[in-house]
């Protein structure tokens, strides 16, 4: 089991974590030019990319899902691709093929929009497995086998996919391996009334969100500002007692009667990262309980298949985690 992306240590632990918590800051202060409200959305999906993790957004159409994406992307300096994920698009659509060159009279590799830094996988589960599995490499390795060759992708590769909850029809549920290599599913919600308002307002005096360059988005950091503060989160400390506390949340959700799978060890290292990810993020160079209890449902919640009693009692995977996390002693 590969962790996600690390760089080697970086020097000096307070100046990493300073600098962790401006880029916080630049980076959110950029994005809210084009989104409004979503604040702890946002922040979830700034402490996946830090982690090094991929992102899953579910919310109703309409709630900036993509927004979120495209802002975020820009306001780091990462080059960005979109797939809208279809029942028919199949794996070479996104990884790519060899194709015939009429002038070198010889077949060239014509690669895939995975070629990227910050990848959005639009509605992926309207694509049948088959097209999702292309995904499952290049998300745990960071890598593509084509044409029997072992492509590198870019080191702060992240895929960001959306997926909505309402629509059934014509949708196909994640295997279970990939939603695992998931860090993070973030559940985007409706806005507050006074934010709506804004977004209102916004609109009229002649917002586009397809246009974030006139909206003034700009990067707030640069690539590789990025990739040095994820290599801040080795030197966020993490004390015996978190760690302790982390493993036995996750091994909590494999001996609940509602649940039939639990949690797997890549969960644990998931929750792991995340954690140290946001404490640099809020100027801390150590991680607390509070910060591994807000992260346990966005890390955890996707990985859960309940026991069928529990799902005839119309449980969800969020109260039934609920209840494993309230019974589990938090350290002092």
């Amino acid at each position: 089991m590969n962790a996600p992306f690390s760089p080697p240590p970086f020097p000096d632990t307070g100046n990493a974590v300073r600098s962790a918590n401006a880029i916080r800051e630049g980076v959110l202060a950029e994005v809210r030019k084009a989104v409004v409200g979503q604040d702890e959305p946002l922040e979830l999906m700034l402490c996946g990319l830090v982690a090094g993790g991929h992102i899953l957004l579910e919310g109703v159409p309409g709630v900036a899902k993509t927004l979120m994406a495209k802002a975020l992307s820009r306001s780091v300096g990462a080059d960005f691709k979109r797939i809208q994920f279809t029942p028919d698009l199949m794996p070479a659509d996104i990884l790519g093929t060899s194709v015939f060159d009429l002038k070198s009279q010889a077949f060239v590799l014509a690669r895939g929009p995975i070629f990227t830094d910050l990848l959005l996988a639009d509605e992926i589960n309207r694509a049948p497995a088959k097209t999702q599995s292309a995904l499952l490499e290049a998300m745990q390795e960071r890598a593509v086998s084509l044409e029997g060759r072992n492509l590198q992708l870019s080191p702060m590769f992240t895929v960001f996919a959306t997926q909505n909850p309402v629509e059934s029809e014509g949708t196909y549920p994640l295997p279970e391996a990939q939603l695992d290599r998931f860090l993070l599913k973030i559940d985007v919600g409706y806005p507050a009334p006074e934010e709506e308002d804004a977004i209102l307002e916004s609109v009229h005096r002649g917002f586009d969100s397809g246009d974030l360059a006139r909206a003034g988005v700009n990067a707030a950091v640069t690539k590789d500002d990025l990739l040095q503060t994820r290599a801040a989160l080795n030197t966020v400390n993490v004390e015996p007692p978190v760690l302790g506390y982390i493993r036995k949340l996750v091994a909590a959700t494999r001996g609940s009667p509602n649940i039939r799978l639990g949690a797997g060890p890549r969960a644990g290292v998931h929750l792991l990262l995340a954690s140290k990810a946001l404490a640099a993020l809020r100027g801390r160079d150590f991680v607390t309980p509070d910060d591994v209890r807000f992260l346990v449902g966005p890390v955890l919640r996707h990985r859960l298949l309940l026991s069928p009693d529990a799902e005839l009692d119309g449980a969800t995977s969020a109260d039934v985690l609920r209840e494993v996390v309230q019974g589990v002693e938090v350290p002092r």
